[in-house]
């Protein structure tokens, strides 16, 4: 039994994230107009074991103290659909857009949790159709997850998906009103978001994987590098004429590891838009986790940060 003050409740946001054989977590709490600050970064190997033991074994280490967990469903374990809004009231949208997401795919309604996120629209162009992203996901997987951190007494408060994180860290590299592209690569594909005034307006997935861009054989690294930055390119003529409202300001490259193996200097050459490397440590204090010093670290807390760097309280 825990008596009243025997527990202390922290501030922020903790996120985990189940990646690459390991479970990373960081703590984040926004300080006002200053940098967020991280004042967690932690890994738990899985070794073997399953998800619910090594989060239990990962959560002993935390002591006591309570605070507001967020986690993430890895890419490929979801569908992340455009679709055009239907005309109908606000409390019946998430119904009709299941309709319209049966009509896509393969789906057991019964059985498939639905979320939708809202895409900006001109609001000079009143006879614009909308347009929303569908998130689908197998509810049984957000029952398994909600399982694990409740067998390791985490209060879980939000299951996130990738884009949004990742949306979460260009937030802190918008430049006025223009759009700023950030793409990054863990070891599944490469991510490609538009985002704006802290709002999500395209995403794409690159099949291109971390392990292939530090490929150390360079002719092969090299096609990687091009394939990554035609689709890029093909991305962004996209979006000029799909949001030809806005203007994009920057395309961000997150971070790959200490050394990008030319990624950076490839699409500087191949892009029309301006190209600029993420450093993390410009935009949060990581002054209490100095291994975050580390591009290569950076890149593997990459989602975790973004997952704790959220705002709102909307739940898949």
């Amino acid at each position: 039994m825990k008596f009243f003050g025997k527990s202390k409740t922290i501030e922020g946001w903790r996120a985990l994230s189940f990646q690459g054989g390991e479970i990373r977590a960081v703590h984040v709490r926004r300080s006002g107009s200053a940098k967020p600050v991280v004042s967690l970064a932690a890994i738990e190997q899985l070794r073997g074991s399953n998800n619910e033991a090594a989060l239990a074994r990962l959560a002993k280490t935390w002591g006591d103290a309570t605070f507001a967990c967020t986690t993430g469903v890895n890419g490929g374990s979801y569908e992340f659909l455009p679709v055009e809004a239907p005309n109908v009231p606000a409390a019946e949208l998430k119904s009709a857009i299941t309709f319209v997401v049966k009509d896509m795919i393969d789906i057991n309604e019964s059985q498939t949790t639905i979320d939708i996120v809202a895409v900006p629209h001109d609001k000079n162009n009143a006879q614009r159709v909308r347009s929303m992203y569908a998130v689908a996901i197998r509810s049984g997987l957000t029952a398994d997850i909600q399982k694990w951190f409740e067998a390791a007494k985490l209060g879980l408060k939000v299951i996130d998906i990738p884009e949004m994180a990742q949306r979460n860290i260009a937030i802190l590299t918008e430049e006025g009103d223009r759009i700023t592209t950030m793409v990054s690569f863990d070891e599944t594909s490469g991510l490609l978001t538009f985002s704006g005034s802290g709002e999500l307006f395209l995403s794409r997935r690159i099949d291109v994987t971390l392990a292939q861009l530090l490929d150390t054989d360079v002719n092969q690294r090299s096609l990687y590098q091009e394939r990554v930055a035609l689709e890029i390119q093909r991305s962004l003529d996209h979006f000029g004429r799909q949001f030809n409202w806005v203007s994009v300001g920057k395309v961000v490259v997150a971070p790959l590891a200490d050394d990008d193996c030319g990624l950076v200097s490839s699409l500087r050459e191949n892009l029309e838009a301006r190209v600029e490397a993420l450093n993390l440590d410009t935009l949060l204090d990581i002054s209490a986790v100095p291994q975050l010093k580390s591009l290569d670290h950076q890149r593997r807390y990459f989602l975790p940060l973004g997952l704790a760097l959220r705002h709102e309280e909307k739940v898949l």
